[in-house]
C-alpha cells in the first residue's frame, strides 16, 4: 500500500486541497446564508418566515446529489452554465445553509428570555439586542451541532466527484481504475477523510472549551 500511496501522492495532495476548499468555503458561505435564513425564520414578518421555511424545506428535503446534478446539468437548459467546481460549491453552500439555519435558530431560541428583557430594559432595540446580547450566546450554544455539520460537509464533498470535480473520492476512483487496486485506494482515502475530520473535531472541542470559559 505504501508504494501505491507514493504513486498517488501528487494527485492526493491536490485532491486534499480541493476537498478542504469545497468543505470549508461552503461552510463559511453556508453559515452566512444560514444565519440570515435563521433570522428570517424568527422575524415578525410573515412573508420572510414563509420564504425561509420554504427554503429550508426544499434543501433539507431533497438529496444533495440531486441538487448538484440539477445545478450542473439542469441550469444550462436555461442558459446558465457553471463549471464543475462553482456548481459543487454553490450546491454545498445552499445545502449546508438549510441545516445551519436550523442550528442557529435553535441556539438563538435557547437563550433565556430574560436576556431579551434585560437588553430591552437597557434601552436596546431589536437589532442591537440581537447582535450584542442574543447572538453571542446563541452561537455559543450552537457550536456542537454546527461543528458536526462542518464535519459532515467535508464528507459531503465526495459527491462533487459525480460532476468530475477532482477531489479525494474522484482520485481514488481514477487511481483504482488504472491500477485495479480499488480496495487499497478507497481505504487510503477513507483514512485521509478520517484524519481531516479528527483535526476538525479537536478544533471544535478547543473552541467549545474556550467559549465556555469566556461565558462562565
Amino acid at each position: 500500500m505504501f508504494e501505491l500511496f507514493i504513486r498517488a501522492l501528487p494527485l492526493l495532495k491536490s485532491a486534499v486541497a480541493m476537498t478542504l476548499f469545497l468543505g470549508l468555503s461552503s461552510f463559511v458561505l453556508g453559515s452566512l446564508v444560514g444565519l440570515l435564513v435563521a433570522l428570517a425564520r424568527l422575524s415578525s414578518i410573515g412573508a420572510l418566515r414563509g420564504l425561509a421555511f420554504a427554503y429550508v424545506s426544499i434543501f433539507r428535503g431533497t438529496p444533495l446529489l440531486v441538487q448538484i446534478l440539477l445545478l450542473y446539468f439542469g441550469l444550462p437548459r436555461y442558459g446558465i452554465t457553471l463549471d464543475p467546481v462553482p456548481a459543487a460549491l454553490l450546491a454545498l453552500t445552499l445545502f449546508s445553509a438549510a441545516y445551519l439555519s436550523e442550528n442557529f435558530r435553535s441556539g438563538i431560541n435557547a437563550v433565556d428570555k430574560g436576556q431579551w428583557e434585560a437588553a430591552v430594559s437597557m434601552g436596546m432595540g431589536y437589532w442591537k439586542a440581537m447582535t450584542r446580547v442574543i447572538l453571542p450566546q446563541g452561537l455559543r450554544i450552537a457550536i456542537p451541532p454546527v461543528g458536526s455539520r462542518m464535519i459532515a460537509l467535508i464528507k459531503d464533498t465526495s459527491l462533487a466527484s459525480t460532476i468530475t470535480v477532482v477531489e479525494l473520492t474522484r482520485v481514488a476512483d481514477q487511481v483504482g481504475a488504472s491500477t485495479f487496486r480499488y480496495m487499497e485506494m478507497f481505504l487510503m482515502v477513507g483514512l485521509i477523510y478520517w484524519v481531516i475530520n479528527q483535526i476538525l473535531t479537536i478544533v471544535q472541542t478547543l473552541l467549545e472549551n474556550r467559549m465556555s470559559r469566556r461565558f462562565a
